[in-house]
């Protein structure tokens, strides 16, 4: 495994504002270059960083970054310790240990939530006997020598799977689909999810080959689908419209904008026997034209599910993603039927979750809807929480009474 050049054994001393003081104290996961005041010598990607209070005593150790303006992504806060194997090993095998929880009905999750389990830039899925290391930060490949084999001990694993968040450059050698560690792939992975069957496609699908945060809500989908005619916008790979199917759905209507996606929704069908009895029909299309066209139609569901992709995918885009989420929801509410269900949902960190029920709510009025909502949801258990800007999924179930 061709890997970037191994971090320098020599520490860096960092110093920061008092403000920064305050955060690192209080266990936030990210020091910003502008917090920093001074530093003992230049370092690389990769290089541990010891932050140290005003009269020196230590307060934590992380990643340097030069090249992010999160200078120094925070692995451990208190007491000093030390970061060898031994650490590594502990903290992969607590976020494991974590997930045991879940089952053997399910073997498609996410083991290690990045910040929110102590790898600020780092996400590790697990799809049955493949791991999918995705890095979202350029500090990481230098460790990426010390955690594979570790990785691949830990749960068995038959390969272990590079991705690349967008705008990451990997060392040479590297490449997004790289097989880190074990066999070649060829193809996608078969995992289950609550007993249904699922394809993700490691190498090339989007993010590490499947939207693993849904897991719960589209299991309440299932419980609520028995009878009912579905429409799911932004269906991705069809994940909502499978739990929907298996559920006893009479039939479920699949929209996307991807060809890609919209083909392995028909594959994930053909896994899943429970599901042959539905009516399941795909749609390539922007959600919003083929929303709008159906409303021309006067098309109307028993339950509509809407779960987009993050519309504010920087504090600028906020006031655009809020109206979009407007529109999106009055759609959703006028291809409801009366007394169906409407699933909403939102993956938008920068769209706290009580301003997005609001708009839920704001839309409702605008259709002179009523509102009874059944649950509001968070995140699953292996998408924890630790830190504020860690939060990002929501979702409100409730019938729609007009």
């Amino acid at each position: 495994m061709t890997t970037a050049a191994d971090p320098t054994t020599k520490r860096l001393a960092v110093r920061v504002t008092k403000d920064a003081e305050r955060h690192v104290r209080h266990g936030h996961p990210w020091l910003y270059d502008a917090s920093v005041t001074s530093v003992s010598h230049q370092g690389t990607p990769g290089d541990l960083a010891v932050i140290f209070d005003e009269y020196r005593r230590f307060m934590a150790i992380g990643l340097w970054d030069p090249n992010s303006p999160i200078r120094v992504k925070i692995l451990h806060a208190g007491a000093p310790t030390t970061i060898n194997d031994a650490w590594w090993r502990a903290r992969l095998s607590a976020a494991l240990e974590m997930r045991n929880g879940l089952g053997p009905a399910t073997t498609g999750y996410r083991w290690v939530n990045g910040e929110n389990d102590g790898f600020p830039g780092l996400v590790i899925d697990r799809y049955a006997d493949v791991a999918v290391v995705k890095v979202y930060a350029e500090c990481w490949f230098p460790h990426l020598k010390t955690l594979t084999p570790i990785i691949s001990e830990l749960m068995n694993a038959r390969s272990v799977v590079l991705r690349l968040a967008r705008r990451v450059e990997a060392p040479t050698g590297l490449a997004d689909g790289t097989i880190l560690s074990g066999e070649p792939l060829d193809g996608t992975v078969k995992f289950l999810e609550n007993g249904l069957t699922f394809d993700a496609a490691v190498i090339d699908g989007h993010k590490t080959g499947h939207f693993l945060d849904q897991r719960d809500n589209r299991q309440r989908v299932r419980e609520l689908a028995d009878g009912r005619t579905v429409l799911d916008v932004f269906s991705c790979t069809g994940g909502f419209s499978i739990y929907a199917a298996a559920g006893g759905a009479r039939s479920v209507v699949s929209v996307d904008l991807s060809p890609g996606a919209v083909g392995a929704i028909q594959g994930n069908f053909a896994l899943n026997p429970s599901t042959a009895a539905c009516d399941a029909t795909q749609i390539v299309g922007d959600a919003f034209r083929v929303m709008d066209d159906m409303v021309a139609r006067r098309d109307r569901f028993d339950m509509v599910i809407v779960d987009p992709p993050s519309f504010a995918q920087n504090q600028a885009g906020v006031e655009k993603a809020e109206r979009a989420y407007l529109r999106l929801n009055r759609l959703a509410m006028t291809l409801v039927r009366p007394g169906g269900v409407l699933v909403t949902a939102s993956c938008s960190s920068r769209v706290p979750d009580d301003v997005f029920f609001d708009i839920v709510v704001e839309a409702a009025e605008a259709e002179r809807c009523e509102l009874d909502v059944i649950m509001t949801t968070g995140h699953g258990v292996d998408h924890p929480v630790t830190f504020r800007e860690g939060a990002y999924l929501k979702a409100l179930f409730a019938y729609v009474h007009k």
